[in-house]
């Protein structure tokens, strides 16, 4: 999710849909499919997505009701999927899973003490994205005919590169604020929530600081990243600060008397990530919605009233943005 502070320096306004009619969005799979995933599962009963030998598919439910609002807007998502971990978040991996057991332990007490309602929060947060709900989210996508990429390593690194190169893409739809460090040209955060997104402006962030693109990623090493804790006593505008003094990390590492364990190589996955050209992107959408529906609820056994308003929205928004290429 990238350090949150970032959102003090970064350029965000709140941005209306219809300003963005007919942007393709280039969207961290993950990132987006988590936030529905453990919001259906903290407001919705477990045996609304559970099938009858016990499997979970919640993200079938939250997909249905979370793509409606990039046809509706007319919008075209184009769903980026993580490939390999890069070996530096190892770290950040294992304090995830460690966390996530905790939670898991917290469950257990509460479903104990019979306190329904902490029960929810925490089975939200013990959720993880596993095989059978990476499978079944890309089949779904593959009947509503949905792009999908596959990135070699981070979704957020190949989205932000496609944004930034990509004269078909206009932008990231993520809330991690290190698309800003990878030098996503436009991103939009809190597409997974309700009203209008925000648009967080990679140019218009560096020229209020008066930074270059290595001094905000050398700012953002200071405050702590993905890969790395940051150093102590740095904050945004510290970190701000000591750039605009020393001009970029290693002066300031030197003057501070500090280190930053592998700074060359964090540098270099912000400045230049693996990512891949090698993917396609369409916009001539043509969803099967019946063959969807049938997935979700005969295949998968998801409770049919659920994800009746999600499709119904889909096939309105035919109409509603004038996309006569949907069948």
């Amino acid at each position: 999710m990238g350090n949150a502070d970032l959102r003090q320096l970064a350029a965000i306004e709140e941005t209306p849909f219809a300003d963005l009619q007919g942007s393709v969005v280039a969207v961290d799979a993950h990132n987006w499919l988590y936030k529905y995933l453990t919001t259906t599962v903290q407001w919705t009963s477990e045996d609304i997505y559970t099938t009858s030998d016990g499997t979970e598919v919640a993200n079938l439910v939250g997909a249905v009701q979370g793509l409606p609002k990039f046809f509706e807007h007319d919008l075209t998502p184009v769903f980026v999927w993580d490939g390999g971990v890069t070996e530096l978040k190892d770290e950040e991996v294992a304090e995830r899973r460690e966390q996530r057991e905790s939670y898991e332990e917290q469950l257990e007490e509460a479903r104990e003490e019979g306190d329904a309602v902490e029960a929810a929060r925490l089975e939200a947060r013990t959720q993880r994205l596993t095989d059978t709900i990476h499978e079944t989210t890309r089949a779904l996508f593959d009947l509503l005919d949905v792009p999908q990429v596959e990135a070699p390593a981070e979704g957020e690194a190949q989205a932000s590169y496609m944004a930034r190169v990509d004269d078909d893409v206009d932008c990231v739809g993520s809330d991690d604020y290190d698309c800003l460090l990878l030098g996503s040209p436009v991103t939009l955060r809190q597409l997974t929530s309700s009203g209008d997104p925000e648009r967080m402006d990679f140019e218009a962030t560096l020229a209020e600081h008066d930074l270059t693109w290595e001094q905000l990623v050398d700012v953002g090493i200071l405050c702590g990243t993905d890969f790395n804790p940051g150093i102590d006593g740095f904050g945004p505008k510290t970190a701000l600060n000591a750039i605009r003094e020393h001009g970029d990390l290693w002066s300031v590492l030197d003057a501070e008397g500090e280190h930053v364990e592998s700074g060359d190589r964090i540098r270099e996955l912000f400045l230049n990530p693996e990512v891949t050209d090698d993917y396609s992107v369409h916009t001539d959408l043509s969803p099967d919605v019946e063959a969807a529906r049938e997935f979700v609820t005969d295949e998968w056994e998801v409770d049919a009233d659920e994800v009746a308003r999600g499709f119904e929205r889909i096939e309105e928004s035919v109409v509603q943005t004038g996309l006569d290429q949907w069948t």
